[in-house]
């Protein structure tokens, strides 16, 4: 699959797209793009759980703007990669440590090789907890690194041990590649904006699902009990009070203070315990920082500048 574009979302110019394929034989799809300035490094971005390159588009081009290269994946089973199961809907992952294949085969491959240095990583939500993993394993790929309301602890009932525990035992029921319950093929995108937990922004909301109903096969709906069982386990890995003082990146952790599917609790106390790291809680904020109305992508844009080496002088 090619980016996407539509008119409320163009594709923006000078793009360069195609696949990988990790070590265990999952096709990924990849982009990146020079700067629009003079070379400042390269950010690589990396989404959460339903997303696609096509949604950071905007983010994109903000990152260009300020002088950065920008790189790109789309991870296993979602957006425009391949999708893992026959219901193509399905949020699934064999292990969460299989997101690992898919950074390094994008480390690698493209952004080494072809991408300006220095690095930094901007990483949201799921890919949070993936930036984190890699990290606690020794990859020093990135000079700094931003998280965007990472994905430490779910939000209320979602995050308990007994959520865990259920997730767990309907795997080993054989049920793992079932919908979580109460869970279906619906994109979560394509939901009402008044009920949404994402974005207070109608504009942006709607481009995302406007995108998706152009191009259904981007969309994809609830977890199955697979994924959660497999990311609640990393969750609670990260959430081991010695997780954090074992990192030694530079780090700034951005949380959203309305979030209802992350814990910005959880959130805080990791980021407190980090030794080489800060973090800011963006008040009133939803999960979605970067997707957010001007008012709060205002304060994560002002964080980010303050924090990765030589941006503000884009202005």
């Amino acid at each position: 699959m090619v980016l996407q574009s539509i008119p409320a979302n163009p594709v923006p110019d000078g793009a360069v797209a195609g696949y990988l394929t990790t070590a265990d034989n999952v096709k990924i799809r990849f982009a990146r793009w020079n700067p629009t300035k003079p070379r400042k490094g390269t950010v690589c971005v990396f989404g959460g759980r339903g997303d696609m390159i096509e949604k950071f588009f905007e983010v994109i081009s903000d990152l260009r703007t300020r002088g950065f290269a920008v790189a790109i994946i789309d991870w296993r089973g979602q957006g425009g990669s391949q999708r893992l199961l026959s219901d193509p809907r399905k949020g699934y992952v064999r292990r969460f440590d299989d997101y690992q294949l898919d950074l390094e085969i994008f480390m690698r491959e493209v952004v080494l090789p072809d991408c300006p240095a220095p690095m930094f990583a901007l990483a949201h939500s799921m890919g949070g907890a993936i930036m984190l993993e890699a990290l606690r394993r020794g990859r020093r790929w990135f000079d700094r690194v931003v998280l965007s309301s990472p994905m430490i602890g779910l939000y209320g009932r979602l995050g308990s041990p007994l959520a865990r525990y259920a997730a767990r035992a309907g795997v080993l029921l054989g049920l793992g590649r079932a919908y979580i319950p109460g869970g279906g093929p619906f994109a979560i995108s394509n939901r009402p904006f008044l009920k949404n937990p994402v974005t207070s922004d109608p504009v942006r909301y709607q481009r995302t699902a406007s995108l998706v109903e152009a191009v259904p096969e981007l969309g994809l709906g609830s977890p199955t009990l697979r994924w959660a069982s497999e990311s609640l386990q990393t969750m609670k890995k990260l959430q081991d009070p010695l997780y954090p003082s074992g990192l030694r990146q530079p780090m700034l952790i951005l949380a959203a203070g309305a979030d209802q599917i992350v814990s910005t609790t959880a959130t805080e106390r990791f980021a407190a315990r980090l030794r080489a790291g800060s973090h800011l809680i963006v008040p009133g904020s939803r999960h979605e920082l970067m997707m957010e109305r001007d008012v709060f992508r205002t304060q994560f844009w002002a964080a980010f500048d303050a924090f990765i080496p030589g941006s503000p002088s884009y202005r």
